[in-house]
Order: structure tokens, then sequence, then C-alpha cells
């Protein structure tokens, strides 16, 4: 027995050496449906590298931000958001899934012991009295293990591998857009606390003027008419504040959102924009194969590669599956012979089975394998050409930001001073109060504005970060 069962596993070994055998397409990377460089126009900055420039990729969150509030608001929505939990949970899951499919590359052996037991009626028995007869065995062997000759059980555990590791990039994908959004948000608040602040200094300096407008028009000193403009201007400004005042609740409930739990007052922006933001600036003369790094693009990759390895599967469905039934053992009528000598048993099933007729499913299967080849390969594409996308666009507006900020902290500083001059001119009665009005009123939208150019150059260097594949590490 022990060398039939001998030959039966070498036999069993030399088969599964021949399981190389692989009907998946060579993978190929496509390529890439992009320039190599980003554009070029007035809108860009010069494409000039220094050669110790570093990818953002390589550039670690921690290292991005250098705010110590926001950097510890990330390290929270991090541990908390509900949408990376949910990333890291897929993983998990896929993990198990590879786990299934590659554990049918080997063998499954499983022991057996058991008890059979019939009792034969007196009317079937040779004595005419009944009887029970007993058998009991005792069984290691191995149950339909199919031999891969054609590589069908490694081309599943391929695609189930490059599942698992896509699910690993999406994660990362998950993070850089959560790193991202919860600085946006941090900025987006630190800005709106600034436009309510502006709005309360506006209120005061307004409510001042209206004071003095009445007090004149009570003394029969001017007309009605600059105090009903003064109060036009002081309801403005309330407005105003009660609109910032709920934008500013609006996104501290956002950043909560973002990181799972209430956000501590001590990790919320203090001060002015210009003092909140301390992000590390970014080369802008990366080639555009720095995209294929992106952990989006990388998951899209990864589900191509999977594609590819699923035609291998269908093709293999076109040739002879072996699958191999082997036990070997013990039996005996009596427990206590069970292991005594002669009661060795075993049994080898080998079955071939070769595919003749199945209605065209086989060749349906393959289309369908080569149609999600090509489906993975134009989202592959497209992942490229969106993040290519991404990125001009955020260096559009990098290269035209610098001198926004510029130009309209010069009209602030200029509305100042005009503001400064009428309001002067009015307090001595040598101007018309409308004139002083319209100068405060051009003054507040300009200090808009400057709080509004400076967001967006904060918000774009934290766009450009994303876009360019940083934060997941």
């Amino acid at each position: 027995m022990n060398k039939t069962l001998n030959k039966s596993l070498v036999a069993a070994a030399i088969a599964a050496l021949l399981a190389g055998c692989s009907l998946a397409p060579v993978y190929e990377r496509p390529a890439a449906p992009v320039t190599t460089a980003w554009p070029q126009g007035d809108a860009y900055q010069p494409a000039a590298r220094p050669t110790e420039a570093r990818e953002a990729a390589d550039i670690g969150w921690r290292e991005f931000i250098g705010n110590d509030r926001l950097r510890k608001l990330v390290e929270l929505s991090i541990g908390n958001n509900r949408d990376l939990r949910v990333s890291i949970l897929n993983i998990e899951r896929a993990r198990g899934l590879y786990r299934v499919t590659s554990a049918a590359q080997l063998p499954q052996v499983n022991a057996s012991v058991g008890q059979t037991a019939q009792r034969v009626p007196d009317n079937m028995s040779p004595t005419g009295d009944g009887y029970i007869t007993r058998q009991y065995s005792a069984n290691l062997g191995v149950a339909a293990y199919e031999l891969d000759l054609f590589g069908r059980v490694r081309n599943l555990s391929e695609a189930g591998l490059q599942q698992y590791l896509g699910t690993q990039e999406a994660r990362r994908a998950q993070q850089i857009t959560l790193v991202a959004e919860v600085a946006n948000a941090w900025l987006t608040l630190a800005a709106d606390q600034e436009r309510l602040r502006l709005a309360q200094d506006t209120l005061k300096s307004q409510q001042i003027s209206y004071e003095l407008s009445r007090r004149r028009f009570a003394a029969g000193a001017t007309s009605g008419l600059d105090m009903y403009e003064a109060q036009q201007s002081v309801e403005s400004a309330r407005n105003d504040m009660a609109v910032y005042t709920a934008q500013v609740a609006a996104d501290q409930n956002a950043l909560a959102l973002l990181a799972g739990a209430p956000v501590p007052a001590e990790l919320l922006p203090v001060g002015e924009l210009t003092s909140a933001t301390q992000l590390a600036d970014l080369p802008a003369g990366v080639p555009s194969t720095v995209l294929q790094r992106r952990p989006d693009v990388l998951s899209a990759e990864r589900s191509l590669q999977a594609a590819n390895a699923n035609i291998g599967v269908a093709r293999a469905a076109f040739f002879p599956s072996i699958s191999l039934t082997a036990s070997a053992g013990s039996a005996s009528t009596a427990l206590s012979g069970l292991f005594k000598a002669g009661s060795g048993a075993w049994s080898f099933v080998p079955q071939l089975t070769l595919p003749i007729f199945s209605g065209g499913a086989n060749q349906a299967n393959l289309a369908v394998a080569k149609a999600d080849r090509d489906i993975a390969v134009a989202q592959y594409e497209k992942a490229i050409q969106s993040a290519f996308r991404e990125v001009a666009d955020a260096l559009a507006q990098r290269g035209t930001l610098d001198e926004r900020v510029a130009s309209q902290a010069a009209l602030a500083e200029a509305s100042a001073r005009s503001y400064r001059i009428y309001e002067a001119r009015y307090q001595k009665g040598a101007d018309a109060y409308q004139t002083s009005l319209t100068s405060q009123r051009n003054l507040y939208a300009a200090q808009q504005g400057l709080i509004s150019a400076r967001l967006a150059k904060a918000t774009n260097q934290v766009t450009l970060y994303k876009a360019l594949g940083g934060g997941w590490q």
C-alpha cells in the first residue's frame, strides 16, 4: 500500500510542477495618454525644477503641514473618520478573499474517523436471526484537488491579489483626500473667522459714524439723508455679522464630520489666516510621470492587472482539467482491530474533464473577460488624464495667485488711505458723508477680497499637494 501511495504522491508532485503554464496575456502597462511636461503659458510659472526638489509623494503630511493645531487635527481625523475606516475594512475583506483564492493552489488535506453500523433483519439473515454489522475507519485524504495545468487557479489567485493590492491603494487615496479636506476646511474656518472679525470692526466703525450723523441731524447741521445712509451701512454690517457667525458654526460642523468626533477648541485656528497657515512649499516643475505614483492611479492599474489575469481564467476553461481525490487509512469491523496489521486501505480517484459542448458559454466568458480588460484600460487612462488635469489646474492657479494677493493687498492699502482722508474731511465738514461712506464700502470690499485671495493661495498649496499624490504617508 505504501509503495502505491508513494507513487501516487510522486505523480501528483510532477503534475504540480507542470502547473506553471498560464494562458493570461503578458501584462504591459499602457502608455500614459498625457504629455510628459505640464502645460506652458501666461498662467503658469516657469517649469524650472531644481535638482534637489522632492516629489510631493515623498513629503509626508506631517512635514507638509507646519501648523501644530492643524497637524493634530489631521491625526485625529485619520483615527476617527468613518470613510477612512470603511477603506481599512475593505482591505481586510480583500485580504480574506485573496487568501480564499490562493488556498485553492494547495491540496486540502482532511482527516476523518467514522463508524458505519447496519442491522440485517431476521427475514434477510441466512440463519433467520437478525444481526448488526459495524465498520470502523480512519482516513487521511485529499478531495478534488485540481492540477493547475493551464493556470486557471493561479490566475484566479493573481486576480485576487491585484484586487487586494488595489484596495490598499484605494485606502491611501482616501487618506490623501481626507488630509486635503481637513486642511482646506480648517483654512476656510480661519478665513471665515477673519471675515467675521472684519464685519465686527466695520459694524463698530459704522455705529460711530451713525451716532455722529444722528447728533448732527438732531442739531440741524445736516439733512436726514446722511443719517439714513449711515443707518443703512450699520444694518448691512449687522447682516454680514449674522451671515459669518452662521458660516463659522457651519465650518466647525464640517470639521467635526471630517474628524469623526467633536473638535477640541485648542485645535481650531487662532489669529489671521496668514499666521494660521504654515504649509511647506512644493516644487512646480515636476514631470507628469509622477502621476503614476498617485494611489488612485495605482489602484486603477491594479484593477487592470486583475482583469488581465481573468482572461487567463476564461481561456483555461477551453482546456481539460484534472482533479485528484485520494485517501489512505485503516478500516476494520472491530474498533480494536482498526490499526492492526492488514487493516490498511487506500483509494485513488483521478478525474479528467474535457469540455466538448457548452452552448458557447466558454467563448462568451472569454469575450466578457476581454471586454472587462478593455474597460479597465480605459479607466486607467481616464485616471491619469483626470490626475493630469487636476495638477495642471492647480499649477495655473498657483502661477497667478502671488500676483493676485499682491494686487489685492495693494488695493486694500490704497483703500484704507483713501478712507482715512475722506473720513477726516467729513469730520471737519469739508466733504459730504456720501463720499466717506463710499470710500468705507470700497475698503471693506478690498479687505474681504484680500482674505479670499490669501485663502485661495493657501488652499491651492493643499490642492497641488493632493493632486501630486502627497498625503498618504
